[in-house]
């Protein structure tokens, strides 16, 4: 049981190092000035540890951001106003993958819970 219980432990650490490399790419992303690069050199001993929940909730409002602003680049480019077509190509492809790796995270987190829920007691 305990072999188990150590398979799972490793795939949470793993889906959690996931989560964090994917925040770290979406600070730099954001944050074009450079002080994200230095927050990702320095590394994470800095800033406060955070629950699981509030990693997932600020994982969701980066892709929901990301998908909002998409959206808007994409109808100000369809009024014709002066927005490059790269930029509105990119930003479309930034929320597409956000998307995406918010459904696989979602698809293991719903694998993991019906694994442990099939778990004999």
């Amino acid at each position: 049981m305990s072999s188990v219980s150590n398979h799972y432990q490793s795939q949470v650490a793993d889906l959690l190092s996931q989560i964090r490399a994917q925040q770290s790419r979406n600070d730099l992303v954001r944050d074009d000035s450079g002080s994200a690069l230095s927050r990702l050199v320095q590394g994470t001993e800095q800033t406060p540890s955070k629950g699981f929940g509030n990693l997932m909730v600020d994982a969701l409002n980066g892709v929901n951001d990301a998908s909002q602003e998409s959206k808007a680049l994409s109808a100000a480019y369809e009024k014709g106003e002066d927005v490059p077509l790269t930029d509105v190509v990119l930003a479309m492809q930034k929320a597409s993958i956000g998307f995406e790796a918010t459904l696989q995270v979602r698809n293991k987190l719903v694998r993991a819970y019906e694994d442990i829920k099939n778990m004999p007691v």
